[in-house]
């Protein structure tokens, strides 16, 4: 097997990179839902609008209505309580499209992270084998849960509050500059001094940022080892050493997750004091203004209408700086996300396909649509245009073959073997000696350095992928049930068999008689990797898993479960394989007791 990170592994992502590189393929995944997005930016300037446009009935009712009112004996409300009305419909308005806002923003962000979701998961399966050996676990599940989940809270969060931000701001300078030209000038300086503080503080927690993605992603992928190992970690007493290994991954994400958000809270309450300062400094100044040019320059109503707007002035600024975090974040998730997507996927130069085929009694074959029972590959020339048909019968023969899953570290060198069709080989090794590795070529899992594999005389790197694995049945090392009934399961190996063949399987395999003792027999739901059963029940059902799809290759790897004794106790070993299919058996254990095993015609030593 090729070397194995420990954690979370990842190139160094530079904050230029993922604000420039990302954008425009986060983008992308919006173009289906055009028209939501209109409709979500002029909500949010409809927002705008109407909070500003309410705002400035504060200076009509002060300087046209309090002011006078305060003047005389018998005051007549009636003028001031229209205008109180008008206001509070303008603002109704805003509420309304920020209640709508909110309803179509949801939509696209839950459908973009759908897509990317989808995205993720058809090009994960398309990828070789290659990465999921070197990739641990838990990082992979991160790019699910917690990149596409920041991506989530940037799109329905951060995105619309930052842009409704912007126009705010915008409105707002707009009425700022007809309320007090002057006051506008000593806001814009107050506000260049919270722009370097926030380009200080958000460019420093960019970085922390990433790092603590990347070492959630590493603590995650070891806790999901120890969950799935725990029986192994108490045999051998490493509990301790478990506990510390979990420590120094904890605490390099408390480490980075610390730096990230010591930059991220200090960054609010700065904002914050400095727009309250500001606004203390607006109202003298304003003040000043109004004595000293006896209200030419600024009324009551005008200072009162200002320092409403100078505090929605600076709150965007805050509330930018607030998720700027947020987004650099997402970017950073996102970032990860595409290295996922970028992957290069599993090639598949292969042109010989596998058809069903009609032997015909001059010994020629037919492609054909029925079943009959006979396969054949599909041989198309291109050099004259012809076809050519040859029987699927499960020769396999190794020539020569060198591998190494490093380069430069050779894992085989001029490996040679061969299975004549019907034949029960079995290859007995030492743990590490490359039985796996062979079983890995041969369905092409990675394909070799030199020499050739031949199937049924045709070299397999003709063979189109799909095919060449449709035709051979595995039994892995490691045995994965998945969530549903025994029966599912069984079925998982032929998708279309009944419920007759899948019980036959189960029967070839010796492992009808357990399953009719489980609760509701073939019926049982298996969840949690089938964790209820023995590793030797689901060993049984693995090999019953490729037993229903009759292949006309069996290849064991280390499946010992695959050679199991009667219930009489006489030690004679059944056989699971079909007379006139190929076995392929690969093994660690004494060649004599391989030798008892009736069937077996070839044994190889390595």
């Amino acid at each position: 097997m090729p070397p194995r990170p420990n954690g979370a592994h990842h190139g160094p992502v530079r904050v230029g990179d993922v604000k420039k590189n990302t954008v425009v393929r986060l983008l992308s995944y919006l173009k289906n839902y055009k028209l939501l997005v209109v409709l979500v930016m002029i909500a949010i300037i409809l927002t705008a609008l109407s909070n500003v446009l309410g705002m400035t009935y504060l200076q009509v009712i002060v300087d046209d209505y309090v002011k006078p009112l305060l003047l005389v004996d018998n005051p007549d409300f009636s003028g001031l309580l229209n205008v109180i009305l008008e206001m509070a419909a303008v603002f109704g308005v805003g509420v309304v499209t920020s209640l709508f806002q909110g309803i179509f923003m949801a939509r696209v962000a839950q459908g973009v992270q759908k897509k990317i979701r989808d995205d993720m998961f058809y090009h994960m399966q398309r990828l070789p084998i290659k990465y999921f050996d070197t990739h641990t676990f838990g990082d992979v599940m991160s790019y699910y849960t917690n990149d596409v989940d920041t991506l989530r809270q940037m799109l329905s969060q951060s995105i619309p509050q930052t842009v409704s931000s912007i126009v705010t701001i915008v409105t707002v300078f707009v009425t700022m500059i007809v309320t007090s030209p002057i006051l506008t000038l000593f806001v814009i300086l107050c506000l260049v001094l919270m722009l370097q503080a926030t380009k200080k503080i958000g460019g420093n927690s960019a970085k922390f940022f990433i790092a603590q993605q990347k070492s959630i992603g590493s603590l995650n992928g070891y806790i999901e080892e120890m969950i799935s190992g725990q029986k192994v970690v108490k045999v051998f007493c490493h509990e301790q050493a478990t506990m510390e290994e979990f420590d120094r991954r904890n605490e390099a994400l408390q480490e980075s997750a610390t730096k990230a958000n010591i930059f991220a809270n200090i960054l609010m309450p700065i904002m914050m004091n400095l727009g309250n300062l500001q606004y203390v400094l607006v109202a003298i100044l304003g003040g000043a203004l109004a004595v000293v040019s006896g209200e030419s320059l600024i009324t009551l109503g005008g200072i009162m209408l200002f320092l409403q707007l100078s505090k929605n002035f600076t709150r965007p600024v805050s509330q930018i700086s607030q998720q700027f975090n947020s987004i650099i974040m997402a970017l950073a998730g996102a970032e990860r996300i595409f290295s996922l997507l970028d992957e290069p996927v599993e090639e598949d130069q292969g042109y010989v396909t596998l058809v069903r085929a009609r032997e015909n009694p001059d010994g020629t074959l037919t492609e054909c649509a029925e079943r009959t029972g006979t396969w054949a590959w599909k041989h198309p020339h291109q050099a004259d245009g012809s076809v050519t048909y040859t029987k699927l019968t499960g020769d396999v023969r190794l020539f020569d073959v060198d591998f190494a899953y490093v380069k430069g570290k050779t894992v085989l060198h001029d490996v040679s073997l061969y299975a004549k069709p019907g034949q029960k080989i079995a290859f007995v090794g030492a743990t590490g000696a490359g039985k796996t590795t062979i079983t890995n070529l041969i369905n092409r899992f990675y394909d070799i350095a030199d020499g050739k594999i031949r199937y049924d005389g045709i070299n397999i790197n003709k063979i189109r992928k799909p095919d060449l694995r449709r035709s051979l049945g595995m039994v892995l090392q490691d045995v994965n049930l998945f969530t549903g009934t025994v029966m599912d399961n069984i079925r998982y190996g032929k998708l279309d068999a009944t419920d007759e063949a899948c019980i036959a399987a189960a029967k070839l395999a010796n492992a009808h008689d357990f399953i009719m003792m489980l609760p509701q027999g073939y019926q049982t739901v298996l969840s949690g990797d089938g964790s209820g059963l023995s590793q030797g029940q689901r060993q049984l059902l693995s090999i019953a898993r490729a037993a229903v799809a009759d292949p006309p290759v069996m290849i064991l790897d280390e499946a010992t479960a695959s050679c199991i004794y009667t219930q009489k106790g006489n030690k004679k070993i059944r056989k699971p394989q079909a007379a006139n299919q190929t076995a392929l058996i690969f093994d660690r254990r004494a060649a004599a007791r391989l030798l008892s095993i009736n069937s077996i015609r070839r044994l190889c030593w390595s």
